[in-house]
C-alpha cells in the first residue's frame, strides 16, 4: 500500500477505535461502572474524543490528498486516451493510402494476446475497416474468446468511448459475437480456412456440376470467390504484416493474397505503435504494379 494509502487507512482505522471507545465509555456510565480517573467519566469521555479528533485532523488531509490523486490520475487517463484517438485518427488520414483489408500473421509459435488485441485496436483506430488475424497452428482461433475479451480491454483503456457495437464475424462460425469496435470487422483465421477451404469449394462445384446446376464451364475467379467461405463478405487483402523469423505466410488465404503487399516484421512481441504506423507508411510509398 502507498504512503498515502497508508495514511487514509490509519485515519479511518483512529476513527472506528475512537467511536468504539466513546460506546464502550458510555455503557460503562449507564451502567454504572465508571472509569476510575481524578476527574471522573466527564473529563475521561472529553480526553477521548479530543484525542479521536486530533488522530482524525492529522491524517484526514492526506487522505483528502489521496483521493484527489487518484481522481487527477482517472482524468490524465481520459486525457491521454482522447490524444491517442486523434493522433491516430490524424496518423491515419495523413497517409496517402490505407489499406482497406489487413492481415495480420504470426508465425511464431507462442503468440501473444495482448501485442495481437493492439495490433487490432490500432488498426480500428487509423480507419482499417477489414482485418484478418492469422497463426499457423489455429491457437488464435480456437481461443477466439479470450483474444475478444483482451481486444474489448484495450478497446476501452486506448479508445474509451470512441466506439461503437459491430459484428465480429469468425471463420467457419454461424454465430456471431458482440464487442465494441470503431467501424470495422474482424476475422480470426487458422489453416483450415486456407488450402482446406480451396478444397472444399471445389468439392461444392463439382457436386454442383453433377447435379447439373452448373457446367464445368462456369469456373472462373468470381464463382470460386463466391464458394469460399473463409472470407465471405472480405475483400482481398490489400496488406499483410508477417511477424516471425520465417519467410512464409505458412497457408493465410493462398487464394486471395496474389496481388497483396506483404510486410516482414522481426516478432508481433511487444510491438509499438510506431513499428506498426512504420510499415502502413511504408505501405503507403509503395508502388503496386498489379502484376505487370
Amino acid at each position: 500500500m502507498s504512503g498515502a494509502g497508508g495514511l487514509a487507512w490509519r485515519a479511518l482505522h483512529a476513527l472506528l477505535r475512537a467511536l468504539l471507545g466513546l460506546q464502550r465509555a458510555l455503557l460503562a456510565c449507564l451502567r454504572g461502572r465508571r472509569p476510575v480517573t481524578a476527574a471522573g467519566p466527564r473529563a475521561w469521555l472529553w480526553r477521548r474524543a479530543a484525542s479521536a479528533a486530533a488522530s482524525c485532523a492529522l491524517l484526514a488531509p492526506a487522505a483528502g490528498a489521496f483521493a484527489f490523486r487518484k481522481a487527477g490520475a482517472a482524468r490524465r487517463r481520459a486525457g491521454g486516451a482522447a490524444q491517442g484517438r486523434q493522433k491516430w485518427r490524424s496518423d491515419g488520414r495523413a497517409l496517402q493510402k490505407l489499406p482497406v483489408h489487413m492481415g495480420l500473421v504470426v508465425t511464431e509459435e507462442e503468440p501473444s494476446y495482448a501485442d495481437m488485441a493492439s495490433l487490432v485496436v490500432w488498426c480500428m483506430a487509423v480507419g482499417i475497416s477489414y482485418v484478418s488475424v492469422y497463426d499457423h497452428n489455429g491457437i488464435f482461433k480456437r481461443n477466439n474468446s479470450r483474444l475478444m475479451d483482451e481486444i474489448l480491454k484495450q478497446q476501452q483503456e486506448l479508445l474509451g468511448l470512441d466506439c461503437s457495437k459491430y459484428t465480429v464475424e469468425f471463420a467457419n462460425q454461424d454465430k456471431a459475437d458482440q464487442v465494441l469496435n470503431c467501424q470495422s470487422a474482424l476475422k480470426v483465421l487458422s489453416p483450415e480456412d486456407g488450402k482446406a477451404d480451396i478444397v472444399k469449394a471445389a468439392q461444392n462445384f463439382c457436386q454442383l456440376v453433377a447435379q447439373q446446376q452448373r457446367t464445368y464451364t462456369d469456373l472462373d475467379v468470381n464463382v470460386l470467390d463466391n464458394l469460399l467461405s473463409s472470407t465471405n463478405g472480405f475483400p482481398d487483402p490489400d496488406l499483410v504484416l508477417k511477424f516471425g523469423p520465417v519467410d512464409s505466410t505458412l497457408g493465410f488465404l493462398p487464394w486471395h493474397i496474389r496481388l497483396t503487399e506483404i510486410i516482414s516484421l522481426p516478432s508481433h512481441l511487444n510491438i509499438s505503435y510506431e513499428d506498426f504506423f512504420s510499415a502502413l507508411h511504408h505501405y503507403a510509398a509503395c508502388e503496386q504494379r498489379w502484376g505487370k
